[in-house]
């Protein structure tokens, strides 16, 4: 079924190109094999390109030493368009106080008694004599 299209202002004949486009239709059907399922597939590609803008964002992370205490955690904050963020340690303190409990009021008193008691008293007596063998 070819035409030939008629001459536009004097000049050549145009020419007609055919356009097709294959189509592919993919089925399964079930298969008694007494051993399992058998799949076929076949896959063809068309490439296509595609545009788009995308965003990634990346985050700037700065360490600031600071060493200060405070009496509650702060909260985080904002400084213009930076996040701060309170890096928080607990620390022990141990502090040494004194405390005055009690005093003890000492007071040297002399008093005079006379004080009688019975006790043993040992006394020992030693004679010497001069010794003669031969008298024995």
């Amino acid at each position: 079924m070819t035409t030939t299209p008629e001459p536009r202002h004097g000049t050549a004949p145009a020419v007609a190109v055919p356009v097709s486009r294959e189509e592919l239709e993919v089925s399964t059907r079930i298969v008694d094999t007494g051993r399992g399922v058998r799949v076929t597939k076949h896959v063809t590609e068309q490439p296509e390109e595609i545009r788009e803008t995308l965003w990634h964002d990346e985050l700037d992370v700065q360490r600031v030493a600071v060493d200060r205490v405070v009496a509650e955690p702060p909260p985080s904050r904002y400084e213009g368009d930076v996040l701060v963020v309170p890096v928080l340690e607990e620390i022990l303190v141990v502090e040494k106080r004194y405390r005055i409990k009690e005093e003890l009021r000492i007071t040297r008193v002399r008093r005079q008694h006379e004080h009688r008691e019975t006790v043993p008293l040992r006394a020992e007596e030693v004679r010497v004599e001069p010794f003669d063998e031969r008298s024995r």
